[in-house]
């Protein structure tokens, strides 16, 4: 997200919040509950340059974040319990679950401790090469190498394109215009062009995978723990719809089973990597319910509502951002008003251009 956008949504984020209006709104937006997503829980300070920054929260946001939640009525509940509360016609509080993608080890060291400490539960979903020690966190060392290099060489979209990245500006603009074209393209061509940047700056991209990720035995130790939930997220953490019918069904199937058979539990719950709509859709949605899973969920924002009983493998869920870690801007969020404001916004552009597609 580029610096003008943040700006922009931390600015409408706060009116909401001190005009009131995302207070009288509420009643009218909120749902029934809330899926939060995270990736890293880490106390690390920010660097001058760490785009995937906003994939880091610190443990004490963390801790602000579910004690916001507890303290505004909601219920923290596993993932398991999710369609029975979606299905109740009774009025209850409203619920709340916390996860988790990929499986990193600060995720056992930071954030295991809070929710401990509470007693509550929280999901973790895993890509089951990952703790074997394949993980290929390309995107970390896209970063890595803008980080050490003062100017970049890519051939994309057929033409030669040269980045000059010796300020930190310069590293955000190229990593931004670099990424996305990454994600445009097939799983196998993206990762071998970061691996060949990566072997031009010397850059070993093992090393920090096996520094971020859980182990196997590290990964059975964890889900040992009643409170700790493992869900599928495929094998190799490719974004699916790029992906043959065959392939990505394999995917998920393959990653769901080793799960279940190095861990000794079933696997009810899934992640879809990346999880926006251009990397899993209607058909990744039905191949969850085909593979049995009870639940399922994209990175589509939003809250839940009773009519997501019916979608259950393509829930919304609400990211806890590390470049939004200030305790108003997620209670307004949490009041389902910035996400109406955002779906009256697109079926308004809609109407005007039925060629706009709906994320």
């Amino acid at each position: 997200m580029s610096l003008s956008a943040n700006i922009f949504i931390k600015t409408a984020l706060s009116a909401l919040h001190y005009s009131g209006l995302g207070r009288v709104a509420a009643p009218f937006a909120s749902g029934r509950g809330i899926i939060f997503m995270l990736h890293h829980v880490s106390p690390d300070a920010p660097k001058d340059f760490e785009p995937n920054r906003i994939l880091k929260v610190t443990p004490d946001f963390l801790e602000c974040v579910i004690d916001q939640v507890v303290q505004d009525g909601y219920d923290v509940i596993a993932l398991d319990d999710v369609p029975e509360r979606l299905a109740s016609s009774n009025t209850q509080r409203p619920f709340a679950c916390f996860t988790f993608d990929d499986g990193y080890r600060d995720n056992r060291d930071y954030a295991y401790p809070i929710f401990k400490k509470r007693n509550l539960p929280f999901t973790v979903y895993v890509p089951s090469e990952f703790p074997s020690g394949n993980a290929d966190l390309w995107w970390l060392t896209l970063e890595d190498v803008i980080g050490n290099v003062a100017d970049l060489t890519v051939e994309m979209y057929g033409e030669v394109s040269q980045f000059q990245t010796g300020t930190a500006d310069e590293k955000y603009m190229a990593f931004e215009k670099v990424y996305w074209w990454l994600r445009s393209i097939p799983e196998a061509r993206a990762r071998a062009v970061v691996a060949k940047l990566a072997d031009g700056a010397g850059i070993d991209p093992t090393a920090k995978a096996s520094e971020l990720v859980l182990s196997w035995d590290e990964l059975k130790d964890f889900a040992a723990d009643p409170l700790v939930t493992i869900g599928g997220h495929t094998v190799n953490h490719f974004a699916l719809a790029k992906l043959s019918s065959e392939e990505a069904k394999r995917e998920m199937a393959n990653g769901i089973r080793r799960l279940e058979d190095v861990l000794g539990q079933p696997v009810h719950h899934f992640s879809y990597p990346y999880g926006s709509a251009d990397a899993a859709g209607p058909r990744e949605f039905e191949l969850a319910r085909e593979l049995g899973m009870k639940t399922a969920v994209t990175t589509r924002k939003g809250l839940l509502h009773a009519e997501h009983v019916d979608e259950l493998t393509a829930l919304p869920r609400f990211s806890l951002n590390g470049d939004f870690q200030k305790r108003h801007y997620v209670k307004v969020m949490m009041s389902g008003v910035p996400f109406a404001l955002w779906s009256a916004a697109q079926r308004l552009l809609s109407a005007r251009n039925p060629q706009v597609v709906q994320p």
